[in-house]
């Protein structure tokens, strides 16, 4: 920030600001000098006011004309896709891979490069690691792993009998997780090096699907301990576990807003399809519902959305993305404004916004195989990023990186 701060204001040309979460701010600054610099992101912290990360993007030999610096640019420069690929092992069912990519498709890299199955890969907010799990050594055990961001130090974390589903805490130092090593489906918290593994809950029931608070401070969860699955929170530490959402229909999947202030969730308490769509899952669509974070409010966001599953909250927290009958679809988080953004026989699914939300990628099998596409937040110019004859599935889109992983 020295060399910030070292230049007058009139130098520096604010290009936007974004909010990607609680206290986080994006500021992407173009500045103004004929001093020629490594693109990096650095971060200074106040006392009363929220972090902000300036970008500054000036690693050409002279600065870009503001007119050809576009926040694509940034975005391109400061962010990767992620996405599970079966091309080296030719069956979806037999082994995927943790893939990389920019963000218009180019460079994708192998990233786990294992003979296992790999999966549910998972950015730390902090842009430097990745948790998966995976099925290596023993097959009857599933184990949590991390590496960096590109591919090296992997390290196996937990070495039981099956550890899936890791969720990081907002300061990317903790990584929460659901095991049955005690012969009993619970939540377990971990450091990310994968010291201290702590039993949050204990239950006979099935806990699972954890997600960490934006201020670090909780867990929500779902659990059938009340004898159907619903939506349960407890502190970091365990301890203050209580039911939300207390339906006695299936409530599940749940997912903080962006601000902390909301929680999202499935549910198919509204039986409207069971007529239908009789082998629909516990035979009802689902719809998407969002709540307080105390259980209050809780309000019907989609109808007859059958099954919104792989929904993600826009960065700013305005808006979600869902899949329903196979097209994706956003919705605003009051309810209003839902719109359709594909319209094509094939399946679409699997949203995932950009960091500054202008864009989102997402699976397809419109071209006969599944494949990554992107397209602008309103649906406009999709796009192919992958081209491959196996199958590239559920991307996820990168936090912006540190200026060590950014493209040069």
């Amino acid at each position: 920030m020295a060399y910030l701060r070292s230049l007058p204001k009139e130098c520096h040309r604010l290009l936007t600001r974004v909010r990607v979460s609680t206290g986080i701010t994006i500021s992407v600054v173009l500045i103004a000098s004929t001093m020629a610099t490594d693109a990096y992101c650095s971060v200074r912290e106040k006392d009363t006011t929220p972090t902000e990360i300036v970008v500054q993007d000036t690693a050409q030999e002279n600065v870009l004309p503001k007119e050809h610096v576009s926040l694509e640019h940034v975005l391109y420069r400061h962010s990767k896709i992620l996405f599970l690929s079966t091309r080296d092992h030719y069956q979806i069912r037999d082994s995927t891979e943790i893939y990389v990519m920019n963000v218009d498709g180019s460079e994708q890299k192998n990233l786990t490069n294992n003979p296992a199955y790999d999966e549910y890969p998972s950015w730390s907010p902090d842009g430097k690691k990745i948790a998966f799990w995976s099925i290596r050594g023993k097959k009857s055990n599933c184990d949590i792993y991390v590496m960096n961001a590109d591919g090296s130090g992997q390290r196996q974390l937990t070495n039981s009998s099956w550890n899936l589903l890791p969720s990081w805490s907002p300061d990317s130092n903790k990584i929460a997780f659901n095991s049955i090593r005690d012969g009993n489906n619970d939540i377990y918290v971990m450091n990310a090096d994968g010291s201290e593994q702590v039993r949050s809950t204990n239950d006979p029931a099935i806990d699972d699907y954890p997600c960490w608070s934006p201020d670090g401070t909780k867990i929500v969860f779902q659990s059938n301990r009340d004898g159907n699955p619903d939506i349960y929170v407890m502190k970091a530490d365990g301890s203050g576990q209580s039911n939300l959402s207390n339906h006695p229909a299936r409530d599940d999947c749940p997912f903080w807003s962006p601000d902390g202030k909301k929680i999202a969730f499935r549910s198919n308490r509204d039986k409207t399809l069971e007529h239908i769509a009789p082998n629909t899952p516990y035979g009802a669509n689902y719809d998407l519902y969002v709540m307080n974070i105390d259980g209050s409010e809780q309000k019907r966001l989609t109808i007859n959305a059958t099954i919104a599953e792989g929904y993600s909250w826009s960065p700013d927290g305005k808006k979600i993305a869902f899949m329903s009958w196979y097209e994706i679809y956003t919705i605003t988080n009051d309810g209003s404004g839902q719109r359709k953004l594909t319209n094509n026989h094939a399946i679409d699914t699997r949203p995932s916004w950009s960091p500054d939300g202008l864009k989102i990628v997402f699976q397809s099998n419109r071209d006969k195989n599944l494949e990554i596409y992107v397209m602008n937040a309103d649906g406009s110019e999709q796009e192919r990023l992958t081209n491959n004859p196996n199958s590239d599935l559920r991307p996820l889109w990168s936090p912006f990186l540190p200026s060590g992983q950014a493209r040069e």
